[in-house]
């Protein structure tokens, strides 16, 4: 087993719940950071009082974690043998219909915010729209906000056209934090090579994601899963690929419900109108919790990847990425 003793490991996307045993594990795993998902149908009011819970976690467990809102901080964390927390939304839905917003969220913590989720919204289309029309004239001011501030757009949910048009009009690189090649992984939130293609070019990063409806389910084995990460390695460079889970550990069916149906649908809808999937999916194996990332480095090493590839998709791409992204452009 590979030593991760001085690696920076950090999973560009988890929803889990977030306890001392789950913080625990994460350092039994040797991560270093995690972007945690705090926000998914919210609106502004709520997403405030799902902040203020993060703040008083902060607080309540500052032996072991660390907030994350500059490059430095993450690296604060490696010294201190604390997790560092990213805090971002899956929707832009805190923002309502108000600019403003992204300033406000930003300075509160609120680092990442991924575009759409899983419907169409004020901004742009998911990938589970029939129709994608593309980027609104609301959601080039909002990335163009964020590009200001150095928060990070997120693509993750969001539809192929809507993430072209978020592409072109981002001044800076952008992000698909938890996401798969859609030619090994057929289904419609993975990515296709025309997004993939810009977002390399773009200068972004990819989290390639392990939640198991986004593989082969439970079966996926550890060395189809860093065969993929070869493949997207090959595809978009050793610099812009990572980890982006998306681990739910410990999450309630209620919890399920609400990230489903949110409030837009009294129906269990599960993208483009499925109703397969009905409860929380079962994790291959080698990544059962976050104790598990020391496998997925020794399956990279056992593909042949040098010390200096593993570093990077393990963490040292997303350090690099975030240390830029989280800054904000000079006169901001």
């Amino acid at each position: 087993m590979r030593n991760q003793q001085d690696t920076i490991v950090i999973d560009a996307l988890e929803l889990s719940n977030w306890d001392r045993d789950f913080l625990t594990m994460l350092q039994q795993g040797g991560v270093t950071c995690v972007h945690a998902c705090c926000g998914i149908w919210e609106n502004a009011r709520e997403t405030l009082s799902k902040v203020g819970e993060w703040h008083r976690f902060f607080k309540e467990n500052a032996d072991l974690v660390l907030p994350v809102q500059q490059g430095d901080d993450i690296r604060r964390a490696k010294e201190e043998g604390k997790i560092g927390v990213v805090l971002g939304t899956q929707n832009t839905s805190p923002l309502e219909d108000e600019l403003s917003l992204v300033s406000v969220f930003n300075k509160l913590g609120i680092k990442v915010m991924q575009l759409t989720y899983n419907n169409q919204n004020l901004v742009g289309s998911s990938c589970y729209e029939a129709r994608d029309v593309g980027l609104s004239r609301y959601g080039k001011l909002v990335v163009q906000e964020m590009n200001r501030v150095g928060m990070v757009v997120d693509l993750s949910h969001v539809g192929e056209q809507t993430s072209l048009d978020a592409i072109h009009t981002s001044s800076r690189p952008v992000a698909i934090t938890h996401a798969n090649p859609d030619w090994i992984y057929p289904n419609k939130r993975n990515k296709p090579s025309e997004v993939l293609t810009a977002l390399r070019d773009n200068g972004g990063v990819l989290g390639l994601c392990a939640y198991p409806h986004l593989v082969n389910g439970k079966e996926t084995t550890l060395d189809e899963f860093c065969d993929m990460i070869v493949q997207t390695i090959d595809f978009m460079g050793i610099d812009q690929v990572g980890l982006g889970t998306d681990l739910t550990l410990n999450k309630s069916t209620e919890f399920l419900h609400w990230m489903r149906m949110g409030r837009w649908t009294h129906e269990m809808d599960y993208g483009a109108g499925s109703k397969e999937n009905p409860s929380w999916p079962e994790w291959p194996s080698w990544f059962k919790t976050p104790a598990d990332f020391p496998n997925i480095a020794q399956g990279l090493s056992d593909k042949g990847l040098s010390a200096e590839a593993i570093n990077k998709v393990m963490g040292g791409n997303w350090l690099r990425f975030f240390t830029d992204g989280f800054k904000p452009e000079k006169g901001a």
